[in-house]
């Protein structure tokens, strides 16, 4: 698409987390045309948001509206949540000058961005629920969304959540939000020991190696999902991801290495996925679902929800598959979820319930 090609026309949707900036961009029709992502790692600066919005300005030009959802308050630059929430808006009031804007309120619906420091506690963390809106109207299930960081999961009934939390702290012990993602979870977040070299083997308690090294190592990292920096600063490489991994069992990457390490991020990639597993068994066991509901794969992991389907032989469908999205971009819509769902439910139903 041409710099500036929708001056002045058309809908952004944001998802503004903690890492990313996520955009989607709707013309005046209502019809996607794009969408993308943008490291914004807030703990450093609210300067990183602006800087992440005069990005996606730069390519799409200056929209007439923007609806956003947020989770982006969670990040310790911030006093408290309801601090983020305020501090973000106004970040959002000030970038977009000219804009309508409107910050989602899960239940509330979109709300004027005026208006988001009388209810910071329902636009804190409610991009899930705007993603688990738009996937009902397609049915009954179970949204798996597998994030970068964190990993949701909502039963849907009724054409909309069935949810036991609404907080991330409701939601934590739930088991509805794990965190544990595809790409920024530290390897020692989801195993304390590994089979290594024949015998178990204590994992450092030390970030020298992420889940995107494992995923990278397996295959099942999307290309463009791992924007970061690394967590030993070097390149993005099968050979460098195998060096920081070896590292996490005391282990230097010498000629026979990577075998040695694709062994390990295999067993890692297994036990990440049964701690989603395990919390998609615990939201099961309170009933009220079907008893083999199909589960709906969300965000750049999904590739671990349709593996989910399959070992336990339930019907898989992705979140967007009810949408009239172009095929091209079709596969990419599920890694911005939150960002579709905010900016479809704000031209298609402005106040969900």
């Amino acid at each position: 698409m041409e710099r500036g090609g929708l001056i002045g026309l058309g809908l952004i949707g944001l998802d503004i987390g903690g890492a990313h900036l996520k955009a989607a961009l709707f013309d005046e029709a209502g019809t996607l045309r794009d969408l993308d992502q943008w490291p914004c790692p807030l703990w450093q600066g609210l300067d990183r948001l602006e800087a992440a919005i005069a990005t996606a300005l730069d390519r799409w030009g200056r929209p007439q509206r923007v609806a956003a959802t947020m989770t982006g308050e969670l990040a310790d630059l911030f006093d408290d949540r309801a601090d983020g929430v305020r501090r973000i808006a106004a970040t959002l009031r000030t970038a977009l000058p000219g804009a309508t804007l409107a910050v989602f309120a899960g239940p509330r619906g979109l709300v004027p961005v005026e208006a988001v420091a009388d209810c910071a506690d329902a636009v804190a963390s409610a991009n899930w629920y705007a993603t688990a809106l738009v996937a009902a109207e397609a049915g009954d299930g179970v949204l798996v969304d597998v994030g970068s960081t964190t990993t949701d999961i909502v039963p849907l009934v009724g054409g909309g959540p069935r949810h036991a939390g609404y907080s991330d702290a409701e939601r934590l012990e739930s088991g509805e939000l794990v965190y544990t993602g595809l790409v920024r979870t530290p390897v020692m977040a989801v195993a304390r020991a590994v089979p290594h070299a024949g015998r178990w083997r204590t994992l450092m308690a030390e970030l020298f190696a992420t889940m995107a090294d494992v995923h990278r190592l397996t295959g099942t990292l999307p290309d463009g999902a791992d924007q970061h920096p690394t967590a030993d600063g070097r390149d993005h490489g099968d050979m460098a991801s195998a060096r920081r991994l070896l590292r996490m069992v005391g282990d230097d990457l010498g000629p026979d290495g990577l075998p040695a390490a694709r062994r390990l991020a295999r067993h890692l990639a297994e036990r990440q996925l049964r701690q989603i597993e395990d919390a998609l068994d615990q939201v099961l066991s309170r009933g009220g679902a079907a008893d083999a509901p199909p589960l709906v794969g969300a965000g750049v992991g999904r590739g671990l929800v349709r593996r989910l389907a399959e070992r336990r032989a339930l019907p898989y469908r992705d979140f967007e598959a009810h949408l009239p999205i172009a095929p091209d971009l079709r596969e990419r819509v599920g890694w911005f979820a939150p960002a579709v769902s905010v900016g479809w439910l704000a031209l298609h139903r402005a106040s969900p319930t």
